[in-house]
Protein backbone atom coordinates (compact mmCIF):
# COMPACT_ATOMS: atom_id res chain seq x y z
CA UNK A 1 0.00 0.00 0.00
CA UNK A 2 1.11 3.33 -0.91
CA UNK A 3 2.06 5.90 1.50
CA UNK A 4 -0.22 8.68 2.47
CA UNK A 5 2.56 11.47 0.72
CA UNK A 6 3.37 8.90 -2.30
CA UNK A 7 -0.54 9.44 -3.26
CA UNK A 8 -1.07 12.92 -1.97
CA UNK A 9 2.37 14.46 -3.70
CA UNK A 10 1.83 14.18 -7.22
CA UNK A 11 -1.82 15.60 -6.50
CA UNK A 12 -0.02 18.66 -4.75
CA UNK A 13 2.35 19.15 -7.23
CA UNK A 14 -0.43 19.09 -10.34
CA UNK A 15 -2.17 21.45 -8.07
CA UNK A 16 0.80 23.61 -8.50
CA UNK A 17 1.84 23.07 -11.90
CA UNK A 18 -1.83 23.57 -13.16
CA UNK A 19 -1.65 27.13 -11.64
CA UNK A 20 1.26 28.58 -13.14
CA UNK A 21 -0.30 26.75 -16.71
CA UNK A 22 -3.64 28.93 -16.01
CA UNK A 23 -1.90 32.10 -15.92
CA UNK A 24 0.22 31.28 -19.00
CA UNK A 25 -2.58 29.87 -20.99
CA UNK A 26 -5.27 32.69 -19.78
CA UNK A 27 -3.06 35.39 -17.49
CA UNK A 28 -2.75 37.67 -20.80
CA UNK A 29 -6.27 38.14 -20.85
CA UNK A 30 -6.31 40.99 -19.01
CA UNK A 31 -3.75 42.86 -20.89
CA UNK A 32 -5.05 42.64 -24.44
CA UNK A 33 -3.29 45.81 -25.14
CA UNK A 34 0.41 44.16 -24.81
CA UNK A 35 1.21 42.76 -28.27
CA UNK A 36 0.78 39.07 -28.86
CA UNK A 37 4.25 38.43 -29.39
CA UNK A 38 5.17 39.83 -26.31
CA UNK A 39 1.80 37.90 -24.08
CA UNK A 40 3.29 34.38 -26.17
CA UNK A 41 7.17 35.12 -24.73
CA UNK A 42 5.66 35.66 -21.64
CA UNK A 43 3.23 32.49 -21.42
CA UNK A 44 5.84 29.97 -22.30
CA UNK A 45 8.13 31.57 -19.50
CA UNK A 46 5.57 30.60 -16.91
CA UNK A 47 4.93 27.35 -18.41
CA UNK A 48 8.69 26.70 -18.10
CA UNK A 49 7.62 26.18 -14.31
CA UNK A 50 4.61 24.38 -15.06
CA UNK A 51 6.89 21.61 -16.94
CA UNK A 52 9.27 21.37 -13.93
CA UNK A 53 5.56 20.88 -11.61
CA UNK A 54 4.38 18.22 -14.10
CA UNK A 55 6.59 15.72 -15.28
CA UNK A 56 8.05 14.78 -11.80
CA UNK A 57 4.16 14.84 -10.72
CA UNK A 58 3.55 12.24 -13.65
CA UNK A 59 6.70 10.78 -13.30
CA UNK A 60 6.25 10.17 -9.19
CA UNK A 61 2.35 9.90 -9.50
CA UNK A 62 3.02 6.91 -11.97
CA UNK A 63 4.32 4.85 -9.08
CA UNK A 64 0.33 5.16 -7.40
CA UNK A 65 -1.99 5.59 -10.19
CA UNK A 66 -2.12 4.44 -13.80
CA UNK A 67 -1.43 6.83 -16.55
CA UNK A 68 -5.35 7.08 -16.98
CA UNK A 69 -6.05 8.03 -13.71
CA UNK A 70 -3.14 10.71 -13.30
CA UNK A 71 -5.11 12.04 -16.53
CA UNK A 72 -8.54 12.00 -14.35
CA UNK A 73 -6.98 13.70 -11.90
CA UNK A 74 -5.52 16.26 -14.01
CA UNK A 75 -8.43 17.63 -15.38
CA UNK A 76 -10.19 17.69 -12.38
CA UNK A 77 -7.74 19.96 -10.83
CA UNK A 78 -7.43 21.72 -14.11
CA UNK A 79 -11.39 22.37 -13.87
CA UNK A 80 -10.81 23.07 -10.56
CA UNK A 81 -7.92 25.49 -10.62
CA UNK A 82 -9.83 27.24 -13.91
CA UNK A 83 -13.23 28.22 -12.08
CA UNK A 84 -10.94 29.70 -9.36
CA UNK A 85 -9.34 31.57 -12.09
CA UNK A 86 -11.98 32.68 -13.35
CA UNK A 87 -13.81 34.05 -10.80
CA UNK A 88 -10.92 35.49 -8.70
CA UNK A 89 -8.65 36.67 -10.86
CA UNK A 90 -10.77 37.57 -14.43
CA UNK A 91 -13.68 38.39 -12.82
CA UNK A 92 -15.69 36.14 -14.63
CA UNK A 93 -18.76 34.22 -13.41
CA UNK A 94 -19.02 30.69 -14.42
CA UNK A 95 -22.75 29.92 -15.25
CA UNK A 96 -24.79 27.01 -14.36
CA UNK A 97 -24.81 25.08 -17.93
CA UNK A 98 -21.13 25.24 -17.60
CA UNK A 99 -20.53 24.30 -14.20
CA UNK A 100 -22.95 21.30 -15.52
CA UNK A 101 -20.34 20.88 -18.02
CA UNK A 102 -17.66 20.86 -15.13
CA UNK A 103 -19.50 18.45 -13.42
CA UNK A 104 -19.93 16.00 -16.18
CA UNK A 105 -15.92 16.33 -16.86
CA UNK A 106 -15.93 15.20 -13.45
CA UNK A 107 -17.90 12.16 -13.57
CA UNK A 108 -15.85 11.00 -15.95
CA UNK A 109 -12.85 10.56 -14.08
CA UNK A 110 -15.05 9.08 -11.32
CA UNK A 111 -15.68 6.70 -14.16
CA UNK A 112 -11.84 6.64 -14.90
CA UNK A 113 -11.15 5.18 -11.33
CA UNK A 114 -13.52 3.37 -11.05
CA UNK A 115 -13.09 1.21 -13.90
CA UNK A 116 -9.34 1.09 -12.70
CA UNK A 117 -10.28 0.02 -9.49
CA UNK A 118 -12.91 -2.68 -11.15
CA UNK A 119 -9.93 -4.05 -13.19
CA UNK A 120 -7.54 -3.95 -10.22
CA UNK A 121 -9.98 -6.14 -7.79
Amino acid sequence: MPSFFARLAPIALLICSNVFMTFAWYGHLRFKDRPLWLVIVASWGIAFFEYCLAVPANRWGSGVYSAAELKAIQEVVTLAVFVAFSVLYLGQKVTPVQGLGFVLIAGGAFLVFHGSAAHAA
